[in-house]
């Protein structure tokens, strides 16, 4: 391990876990439990940056741009987790919330540790995925040293997009390649360097925190309920019919009904019960007020 490695919090030994392997099974979670409650008031301590992050995602997105998650390894897959579930969640389309990972698709699946060394793959890859000034780009590394996100991050800055660090180190060096760098602090692993526990877990919740908060700022979300739900399986059918009765008060025949006639888009069957409107007008108050649910709602008739 060099110098510049050995300094880095996450890769510590933690001094609380250091007769691991002598441990009762019950001690060992029992400990990891404790450490993991470490990772909230870490979160809780970037929340400023992940706001300032979240309003520059929401105008972003509102122009036309898109969000990219860079990561290699457990970073990057996390950035998979959290774009792939956008579309089916919020009904975006897929190129608005998109993750580029370090050695590729197969790398999500199989680990390619050397994928991460090279800054130039970073730019290269960013560089294939036509990224404008438009866009926004958030770097993950853990360790904040990471040379693809850095790469990415630098190109990013390059041709004028907005850039986001996540890393869970003090002054990351990713950090001075950023708009907005958020070191989430959760200190030394239970397991010495495995990242993929209170680091990745602080990183989990701050890409939902980002990528839900963004999405409610664009009207993807009425009260806590998905409006926006891509309703393409019988469950996801199911819960738009019971949001459905839950906003308007209506019957479940009625909400089906409803559902039916707006081809399964919980929006504008909403307008059509609480407003006593057609389909077309519902969809002509959605696109006045940029899909904002409740200002369609609360609109006269045009």
């Amino acid at each position: 391990m060099t110098d510049s490695l050995a300094s880095l919090t996450t890769e510590k030994r933690n001094p609380r876990t250091q007769n691991l392997d002598q441990m009762t099974v019950g001690e060992m979670l029992q400990v990891m439990n404790q450490e993991d409650r470490h990772v909230l008031d870490a979160v809780s301590e970037v929340i400023p940056q992940v706001e300032e992050t979240v309003n520059i995602i929401t105008e972003a997105v509102k122009k036309g741009g898109r969000l990219f998650y860079v990561g290699a390894g457990t970073s990057g897959r996390l950035g998979v987790i959290d774009a792939s579930e956008c579309p089916p969640t919020f009904m975006v389309p897929p190129d608005m919330v998109q993750a580029v990972m370090a050695g590729g698709d197969r790398a999500f699946l199989k680990a390619r540790e050397n994928a991460e060394d090279s800054e130039e793959e970073g730019a290269h890859d960013l560089e294939q995925k036509a990224v404008t000034e438009a866009d926004v780009i958030i770097g993950i590394t853990a360790s904040g040293r990471t040379p693809y996100p850095i790469g990415a991050l630098k190109y990013a800055g390059k041709i004028g997009a907005k850039t986001i660090s996540l890393s869970c180190n003090p002054s990351s060096e990713i950090s001075a390649f950023a708009d907005v760098p958020i070191e989430v602090l959760v200190g030394p692993e239970v397991l010495t360097g495995s990242t993929r526990l209170k680091a990745a877990t602080a990183h989990k919740m701050i890409l939902n925190m980002i990528s839900t908060t963004v999405m409610v700022q664009l009207g993807k979300v009425y009260e806590n309920l998905m409006v926006d739900v891509h309703a393409s399986n019988y469950k996801l059918r199911e819960r738009a019919k019971r949001i459905l009765m839950e906003v308007t008060d209506a019957g479940y025949k009625e909400a089906e009904q409803a559902l039916d006639e707006a081809k399964y888009q919980v929006k504008p069957a909403i307008v059509m019960l609480e407003s006593s409107v057609s389909l077309e007008e519902a969809n002509a108050r959605l696109r006045q007020h940029d899909g904002q649910l409740r200002r369609a709602i609360e609109s006269r008739s045009i």
